[in-house]
């Protein structure tokens, strides 16, 4: 299992995981140019790490609190929506080929967090034990 999640990450990385990092990264350095979005930007840099390397990661999602409800809805309008955009799009062309099938999906599994990071963390598939701690907020 771990030569086959070796081998779709590198073809991630080549097809859009290298793109999509740079997205999530230049996001996150536009947050952080002002002191009040620097949540945002770290939010980012976050995603930033699960989308250069997803395969063997999973994102886990919390019960989000009123500070994470709030920045959910102020990041999507200003970066999630535009990031998912991003995702979609390089989703429909890993589709057009068999290989791309695996790639394309994990594209489309991403959108949630990418729309709503707050609350959420990336975690390792295979430990049990870090799916049902909590999330902090």
């Amino acid at each position: 299992m771990g030569l086959i999640r070796f081998i779709l990450n590198i073809i991630w990385l080549l097809t859009a995981g290298i793109w999509l990092f740079i997205g999530y990264t230049l996001a996150g350095i536009l947050a952080c140019l002002l002191i009040v979005t620097i949540p945002f930007g770290i939010a980012s840099f976050r995603i930033a790490g699960y989308v250069i390397w997803p395969f063997g990661r999973e994102v886990v999602q919390g019960e989000p609190g009123v500070f994470s409800l709030l920045a959910n809805v102020i990041w999507f309008v200003l970066a999630g929506m535009w990031l998912s955009i991003g995702h979609v799009t390089t989703a429909v062309v890993q589709a057009l080929t068999i290989i791309g099938l695996p790639m394309a999906w994990a594209n489309l599994k991403m959108i949630p967090v990418t729309c709503f990071p707050f609350g959420s963390r990336v975690v390792s598939s295979s430990d049990e034990r870090s799916r049902y701690a909590p999330v902090v907020r």
